[in-house]
């Protein structure tokens, strides 16, 4: 499993730019608001899910804001129930803990049980906020970057509408 320096390296090794903020611990986008915290480029939810059989595994990226109707995805992707993955599940798939995710965790993936889901709401926005596997730190990258850094990591996202509860 890699840790934030490898992570770090592995960028810049592959020539993919990013800026660096180190701020006090972040375990949700709550925190980031109560800190007042100013950084540059799109404020993120990460969600890690499973399907109600356990087998299939998504992480699920999508504005901070948006409260994502998971019936409702469910239902439009024809999977059955769409829940939170375990603490359990996410060290085993992604290597990280709750409040450490972002799709920089794909790196800890490289047998792609894991499948990335960004909203179309974000995919063409601003730069991506991303915890490099801690939440002490937030690397910015653009979202070509962002491209570069899941093709070296061999994931390819899928960009779907994200329902959103009342809407």
């Amino acid at each position: 499993m890699k840790d934030v320096m490898d992570i770090e390296a592995l960028l810049s090794q592959h020539l993919i730019e990013y800026e660096r903020f180190e701020h006090p611990p972040l375990e949700n986008c709550t925190e980031a608001d109560r800190l007042k915290l100013h950084r540059p480029g799109q404020r993120l939810k990460n969600l890690f899910l499973r399907d109600n059989y356990g087998k299939r595994h998504f992480l699920l990226i999508t504005r901070a804001d948006k409260a994502v109707d998971l019936k409702k995805l469910s239902r439009e992707l024809k999977i059955s129930r769409l829940g939170f993955a375990s603490t359990e599940r996410m060290q085993r798939f992604l290597g990280i803990t709750p409040g450490h995710v972002s799709l920089l965790a794909l790196v800890n993936d490289p047998e792609h049980k894991v499948e990335l889901w960004l909203d179309a709401d974000i995919w063409n926005g601003q730069a991506f906020q991303c915890h490099p596997l801690i939440n002490t730190v937030t690397l910015v990258l653009s979202q070509p970057n962002v491209e570069r850094f899941l093709n070296l990591v061999g994931h390819k996202p899928e960009i779907l509408e994200i329902p959103e509860v009342g809407a």
